[in-house]
């Protein structure tokens, strides 16, 4: 009789342990360098859970004041939408919400 070895279950978060993350936003700052309209696309495909409208009206409060809260998430979730901003030219930080 041989004997398999045990399996490795990587855990699985639950939605409570999410929630007992602290928040951090996701910041957007504005440039001199993007244009609106890539600013927009960029924001859409980074977080498909944004309409255009509410990609744009992100990207508008970016432009008047100088840097919109884009979202507020986990720390890893924000880092990943962070992350890829930037891959996009964007300039985005996290912070503790």
């Amino acid at each position: 009789m041989t004997t398999a070895a045990p399996v490795e279950v990587p855990a699985i978060r639950s939605g409570v342990e999410e929630r007992l993350e602290p928040p951090y936003a996701l910041i957007l700052y504005n440039d001199d360098v993007n244009t609106m309209q890539h600013v927009v696309q960029s924001l859409m495909r980074c977080l498909p859970q944004l309409t255009h409208e509410e990609a744009a009206e992100i990207m508008l409060d970016a432009h008047r004041r100088g840097q919109a809260q884009v979202i507020v998430a986990p720390h890893a979730e924000a880092a990943r939408y962070r992350n890829c901003l930037e891959s996009h030219g964007l300039t985005a930080t996290i912070e503790p919400a």
